[in-house]
Formats: C-alpha cells, sequence, structure tokens
C-alpha cells in the first residue's frame, strides 16, 4: 500500500521529466487536497516562470503525459491540475492495507539509534504536573520511533544529585529510615523535602550536618552512599506507580540520572579546558559559543564549572551528549524538556559541536514542552498556590470517569478497569493533541468529553466498531472480503486511511504527534459518516454488501487502535 500523494509526487515527476525535461523531475509537484477533487497538483504555476510559457500550457502538458494514470486529470483555473483517483484503485490499495500486518507502515532504512531524554522528575520532590507532558510526549516519541524500526534508548535522567540531598539525607535520618521510605513511596516527596528544608533554614546545627553530609557523598562515602540509595530506591518506586497508573514505558533500566555523570564531570572540565573550548573567565571555566550575546551585547558564557568549583546543569549536559554519541552511538537525540530551556539547549548543543563532540552526523533537537495552563490562563496550580501533585491530577482524572460511566451497568470490577482507561487517555490524548510546544488548558469537563477531538470520543469510536462485530457475529480478523467502495461517504474513508504509512513517516521525523491525533479523529469521524449513510449489520443489507462494508470496519479499527497505541492511550473493548 503506498500513500495517494506519494504516488501522485511520483507520477507527476515523471511527467514533467517526460514534458520538460529530466532537469526538472525533482521539482516539487505541490499537491494538496482539494475540494474539487481528491488533490490538486499546483506545480504548473511555478514552473511557468522558469520555463516561461502560460501556465494553463504547463498544466496541459503535464496532463498529456498521465493518460495511463488511475484515474482522471482535470486543468482549472489558471493551470491547476485537479486530480481524481479511480474507486478501484483506492478499494485495491485499501485491500492490500488490510492484509499487510503493518497495514502498509514502512521501516525507516537504514534503522537509525535515538536516545530519548524524557520525563526526568527531580528526585527531591513530588512529581508534580510539569512533569505529565515531557513524559507523554516522550513516550509517545519513543513508540512512534521504535514502531518504525529504529533502536530507541530511553534516558530518564532524574534530579537525584546535589547539595539539597545532603539535608534529605539527614532528615531521614532523623526521622528513621522506615518512616522516611513510608513517606516517600506514598508519594510525599514534597513534604519531606519542605520538612529537611525548615530544619536547614532554622537549625544551625542540622546545616552543619547537611552539608558534611554532601561532602561524603560527593567522595562516595559508602554509609552515607547506602543512605542516598535507600532514599532513591523509595522515590523511584514512587515514581514507577505513576509510570504503571499512565501506561508509560519507561523502566528502571531507563534511569540516567545525574548521579550517572558525576564521574565524568571532572574529566569533562579538563578536556574542554585542554582542547581550548572552555577558557576561565572572572573564576569560572566557561565556553562562549559563537552567537549567544547577553543584554550588555557581551558574549554569553555556558558556565562548565562555577568560580567555587561547584558542577551546574550544563557540565552534566556536556558530559551526557559525549556519552550519548560516544557509548550509546545516537543517530538522533532528543531532549523532551521544558520550552523554558531553550537558550540552555541551544548553547549546550553549540558548546558540543565546538568541542567535537556533536557531528554532524549526529542530530541533536530540543522537542519543547509548552506550559499547562488552568481555566485561568496562569500555570497550573493547586488552590493554595502550590504545584499541583501529578498522581492527585491522574486520580482526579479516574474519578471523574468513573461518574462518568457509572450508570451503565458495569459490575465493579469493570467499571474500575473502564474508567482508568478512559481517566488516562483523556489525559494522555488532551496533552498530544496540541503541538507539543504549545500552552495548553487543563479542563477535565472538555477532555473527559464523549463529544470532539478528546480521547474518551476516540475510544468510543473503536468500542463502536467493536460493537458491530458482536453484532455480526465475527471477530474483527475474520473480516476478509475485498473491500469495495460503492458509497461516498466508503470512498472518502478507503481514502483517508490510505494517508496512514506516510504520515507516520513524517510526524516522526518531524516530533509532532499531535498530527496523528488530527489524523485520527478525522478518521472517527468520517466513520462517523460512514456508519450513518452506509448500514453494517441492519435488517435489509444483502449479505455481500454487509461483508464488504466489515472489512472497511476492520481496516478502520486497526488503523484507530495502531495509532493511538503509538500515542500511549488505551483502548477499552467496551465504553
Amino acid at each position: 500500500m503506498t500513500d495517494p500523494q506519494i504516488v501522485l509526487t511520483e507520477r507527476v515527476q515523471q511527467a514533467l521529466a517526460h514534458a520538460f525535461g529530466s532537469e526538472h523531475a525533482d521539482a516539487d509537484p505541490l499537491i494538496r487536497p482539494s475540494q474539487f477533487a481528491d488533490f490538486q497538483a499546483n506545480v504548473a504555476l511555478s514552473l511557468a516562470k522558469r520555463l516561461r510559457r502560460a501556465p494553463r500550457e504547463v498544466a496541459e502538458a503535464i496532463k498529456s503525459e498521465l493518460s495511463d494514470f488511475p484515474g482522471t486529470v482535470e486543468v482549472s483555473g489558471p493551470g491547476f491540475l485537479n486530480i481524481t483517483l479511480d474507486d478501484t484503485w483506492i478499494a485495491a490499495e485499501a485491500q492490500r492495507m488490510l492484509t499487510d500486518p503493518r497495514l502498509g507502515v514502512g521501516t525507516i532504512t537504514p534503522a537509525q539509534t535515538v536516545v530519548i531524554d524524557y520525563s526526568a522528575p527531580n528526585a527531591a520532590k513530588e512529581m508534580h504536573v510539569g512533569h505529565l507532558r515531557t513524559t507523554i510526549v516522550g513516550d509517545s516519541l519513543a513508540r512512534l520511533h521504535e514502531h518504525l524500526g529504529n533502536t530507541v534508548i530511553r534516558q530518564n535522567h532524574l534530579g537525584d544529585w546535589g547539595t539539597p540531598f545532603g539535608m534529605l539525607i539527614e532528615h531521614l535520618l532523623d526521622i528513621g529510615e522506615e518512616a522516611a521510605v513510608a513517606q516517600l513511596e506514598a508519594g510525599m516527596g514534597t513534604e519531606f523535602y519542605q520538612a529537611a528544608r525548615v530544619k536547614f533554614d532554622g537549625d544551625e546545627a542540622f546545616r552543619q550536618r547537611a552539608r558534611s553530609r554532601v561532602t561524603t557523598l560527593q567522595g562516595g562515602d559508602p554509609t552515607t552512599m547506602r543512605l542516598w540509595h535507600v532514599f532513591m530506591d523509595a522515590t523511584v518506586r514512587y515514581f514507577n506507580k505513576v509510570y504503571e497508573l499512565l501506561g508509560v514505558t519507561l523502566t528502571d533500566a531507563d534511569i540516567a540520572g545525574e548521579s550517572m555523570y558525576n564521574p565524568m564531570l571532572d574529566k569533562t572540565c579538563d578536556d574542554l579546558e585542554a582542547s581550548g573550548t572552555a577558557v576561565m573567565s572572572e573564576g569560572a571555566l566557561c565556553v562562549f559559543p559563537p552567537g549567544f550575546t547577553g543584554s550588555d551585547d557581551k558574549p554569553l558564557p555556558l558556565i562548565i564549572r562555577k568560580s567555587d568549583g561547584g558542577y551546574g546543569y550544563a557540565t552534566t549536559d556536556m558530559a551526557a551528549i559525549r556519552y550519548r554519541v560516544h557509548d550509546l552511538k545516537a543517530d538522533r537525540i532528543l531532549y523532551v524538556v521544558g520550552n523554558e530551556q531553550t537558550l540552555h539547549f541551544k548553547m549546550v548543543f553549540a558548546a558540543a559541536k565546538l568541542a567535537g563532540w556533536l557531528p554532524d552526523s549526529v542530530s541533536a533537537e530540543h522537542i519543547q514542552i509548552g506550559m499547562m495552563l488552568g481555566k485561568d490562563g496562569r500555570r497550573f496550580r493547586t488552590r493554595s498556590g502550590e504545584s499541583a501533585k501529578l498522581m492527585d491530577l491522574l486520580q482526579e482524572a479516574i474519578d471523574r470517569a468513573t461518574a462518568a460511566i457509572s450508570e451503565r451497568g458495569y459490575d465493579e470490577a469493570t467499571r474500575n478497569e473502564i474508567a482508568r482507561h478512559v481517566g488516562m487517555g483523556a489525559v494522555k490524548y488532551a496533552d498530544l493533541s496540541v503541538s507539543h510546544d504549545s500552552e495548553y488548558v487543563l479542563d477535565f469537563d472538555r477532555m473527559l468529553a464523549f463529544t470532539g477531538n478528546t480521547g474518551p470520543y476516540m475510544q468510543y469510536a473503536t468500542a463502536r466498531i467493536r460493537s458491530i462485530f458482536r453484532k455480526a457475529g465475527i471477530q474483527p480478523a475474520d473480516a476478509t472480503a475485498s473491500i469495495v467502495l460503492a458509497a461516498p461517504a466508503e470512498r472518502a474513508l478507503g481514502l483517508h486511511l490510505l494517508g496512514f504509512g506516510e504520515l507516520l513517516m513524517q510526524i516522526t521525523a518531524d516530533a509532532e504527534p499531535h498530527r496523528l491525533c488530527n489524523f485520527l479523529f478525522q478518521t472517527a469521524s468520517l466513520f462517523s459518516t460512514f456508519y450513518e449513510e452506509c448500514p453494517v449489520v441492519k435488517a435489509g443489507v444483502d449479505p455481500e454488501t454487509r461483508d464488504h462494508r466489515l472489512a472497511l470496519c476492520a481496516l478502520t479499527l486497526r488503523v484507530l487502535e495502531t495509532g493511538l497505541d503509538l500515542l500511549g492511550v488505551p483502548v477499552p473493548e467496551r465504553m
């Protein structure tokens, strides 16, 4: 199965070569969907000036070279080519798609090694709503790349090192390991941090103990390291509860926190200084990537080692980028991080290139994540003004979903399972359906609605198709009749489905999962029209027509379920 736009691009380019010479074979045919036909090619208008011929004359010459095309080509207006594909060609391609285990989705050749840095909560505090988008978007990108054949290396860059851990470990000792572990596993990381901070700010003896503990931690003292592991193990167990509820694919094996790079930091600084990439400036070791200036128009430094000898995020990120290129053999590195870090990553990438650590053959990209807002248009927070806990937000989504389906007659176990799927699907789809670099408003009423471009609507669309097969008494996999597109609604749905494979290639290359949401919503909308206009299992539908339409239902279901799975959105059997 081939995407119609790809087929048309190739055919029109061949026509250009035949009509005007091989030097024009690579011209963009400018093919777009059209309200006047299936597609419109506008290349004649752009090519006419170069050829010094009238656009309509150029269009007629292209049309004459498309005589064996599986459809009709008409010239309209000043030189537009209106292209309508044959119904039989669309049906045949849809049939090939149905019988293909991969739905006509190809693989990236040659396959790449893609490192994706995402989620990255701070172990010193509770996971809050700010971590939701980086986790969801990053996980969807990981799923997409794996589906297309790339080797994906997930990197959960936890904030698990630094000066706060001195006071956290001392507070752990004060309240006892058992009580500390219970708090951390219960998701009370923020409360744990706040209690430690109060003592650090108000108790000089505690403050001295905490500072001393930082020194022993950085020195690798066995006792301190054991306590650090107690803290981290309990914290990670809680993170895993959140990941399990969200249905993301991160595991303990993907953890690559700041502590992992700690042994590399001295060498990172030494190598940058020895190569002349980093220089001393006002007591600090800095890289000055070209093109970055401050408000005073002076070169902007990327501080690799502070004047007090300490290290910061830039040091760790420089060590990480070298490790990912040299040790992990990355072809592409995606940093799924908030857009407030844009300047930082631009400078890190520029510094890594300056040092020769990021060759041109490796792509490093900041996948900017926009802020989640409340209904007031401000950063989403609790009523008390604090950052909302992620687990609280997820539980509220489940509770609201439970209320929404409470009257549907399910037993408690089934209701709880469906509510969990609907709640998590609503949260994830609402996030993924907007461009990752855009802000969006968290509105439970909207995201849990069963109408519009929402997770519950998409889940309901799949459940409705499954109910058709239950009425027909067969499984979707057994709908193997040929696809026939006799009615306009059937044709529109079949033509749309053919674009699935090429879309996945594009959104993976561009890191834009919101476009998959748009495609799936269009799929569900077209299916709804088909369902209303083309009865499938109603009385009076002849068996042959029924079987043709069940085959189209089966193809639609597979596209929806595959697409939702790539987004990480769960699909319940019933709604």
